[in-house]
């Protein structure tokens, strides 16, 4: 079964956001502990715990480094976040530090840099799943994309603490085993808001969104939406996520909401920061556009009517049908009205003014909401028939086609309400579902 995300980013995104928030709805964190032991990188330990934003209850997913590899770069923390934050409630400490206590304080300050190809090794060599594999690679490769861009190299080039850093490492492959744990399959991100102005990093003062983040957000096609805020929201790291995982733009236009997780940011900026994501179920009700065609006829013979109803369902109507009116002079007529797509109106016009006596055809565009279909044939003690399956919020409905139960009565001599009936019980025990 489907599974879809709804990622609200009202108060951006971040990697450790999203990890606590796919945490929150419900990611077995064993089995996040244990993939992420399977990574051939040291230095780190993470922490899970819950706090409080405005009051909520949040997941807030922590990578702890040691001296040996922590970023002591304190501009470059307002691009990352890496800031020490109180942590209310239970916290879970899982140690991935492995002896680094000899190492000089001039080594403890070496920033660790690495490239795209030493990252994807790291992830190709650990031992998560290969769908967990194939997201964090993929969330490496947009985010190197856009770091290449921003600092005027080539993807195989780059090479930047952002990317190489063991928390970055961390929080993408995090994310990417949550998703797999969840088994999500489609991802709704419409918009992420953004803050606005500069910030200071280890290059000196850059504006907002920074440019990795403008960069994925160009290429990606995803929408900001700016916060009256003066800070960072969106890392570079969160924007990588959202463009690697989404394959939707649009929430459905009415959905249930299954489950609700909520992810942590580590600053709030005068406004709640967390990241909300919602597993939901959409209704199976659709929405389309059709249009209409219609015209008032009062000068055609009777016999016409029924041969222009053959020539319009043969050139692709949707449906035909007739209403009597009275037109001026009080004339008895027809009103014909023709259903369609968009792609069938100009060849229905014509076939209306070659088959009539119209002199002129009104066309509107409708928006329609209709269930799901799907035609089925199923095995009955008449013999096979076709049946429609309608989905509704309530269950599914079965109709049995018109011209299967034409068929068995003319084969078997039947009455047609009874076989109608007969067909479409049976038809409902062996798919299992009910007639509303």
């Amino acid at each position: 079964m489907s599974k879809t995300l709804y990622l609200e980013c009202y108060s951006g995104i971040s990697g450790d956001m999203a990890v606590g928030a796919l945490l929150d709805l419900g990611a077995d964190e064993e089995a996040l502990e244990r993939q992420l032991q399977s990574l051939p990188v040291e230095g780190y330990r993470v922490e899970i715990s819950r706090v409080k934003k405005s009051g909520l209850s949040a997941c807030d997913f922590n990578v702890i480094l040691d001296e040996a590899h922590e970023n002591h770069d304190h501009d470059n923390e307002y691009l990352y976040g890496h800031h020490s934050h109180g942590h209310e409630g239970r916290s879970h400490i899982h140690e991935h530090s492995r002896g680094h206590e000899g190492h000089s304080h001039a080594h403890a300050h070496a920033h660790e840099h690495r490239g795209l190809t030493e990252i994807l090794h790291i992830i190709e060599h650990s031992h998560i799943t290969e769908k967990a594999k194939e997201t964090a690679s993929e969330i490496f490769r947009v985010l190197a994309e856009a770091e290449a861009k921003a600092h005027g190299t080539t993807i195989e080039e780059v090479h930047f603490h952002e990317v190489g850093a063991v928390d970055s490492i961390v929080d993408i492959v995090a994310a990417a085993i949550c998703l797999d744990n969840l088994n999500i399959t489609e991802v709704i991100v419409p918009e992420l808001y953004e803050g606005r102005g500069v910030i200071r990093c280890q290059h000196g003062v850059i504006p907002v969104p920074v440019p990795a983040t403008a960069n994925i957000v160009q290429t990606y096609g995803l929408t900001l939406r700016m916060a009256d805020v003066e800070a960072e929201l969106v890392t570079p790291t969160g924007a990588a996520i959202a463009a690697a995982i989404r394959t939707r733009d649009k929430l459905p236009s009415g959905y249930r909401i299954v489950r609700t997780g909520l992810g942590a940011g580590k600053r709030d900026y005068g406004r709640t920061s967390v990241l909300r994501v919602m597993l939901i179920e959409e209704e199976v009700k659709e929405e389309d556009r059709i249009w209409k065609l219609e015209t008032n006829i009062d000068d055609s013979m009777g016999e016409a009517f029924g041969y222009v109803m053959e020539r319009l369902f043969a050139a692709g109507a949707k449906d035909v049908y007739f209403t009597p009116i009275y037109m001026k002079k009080n004339r008895p007529a027809y009103e014909l009205n023709v259903i369609c797509g968009e792609d069938r109106v100009r060849e229905l016009e014509e076939v209306l003014f070659r088959e009539t006596t119209t002199i002129g055809v009104r066309r509107v565009e409708m928006a329609r909401t209709v269930l799901k279909r799907d035609i089925r044939t199923v095995s009955t003690s008449l013999g096979e028939a076709q049946v429609k399956v309608c989905g509704s919020d309530e269950g599914k409905r079965v109709y049995p086609e018109y011209e299967s139960v034409a068929e068995i009565c003319r084969r078997t001599g039947r009455p047609y309400q009874e076989t109608w009936r007969q067909v479409c019980r049976e038809a409902q025990e062996e798919l299992g579902y009910g007639q509303l």
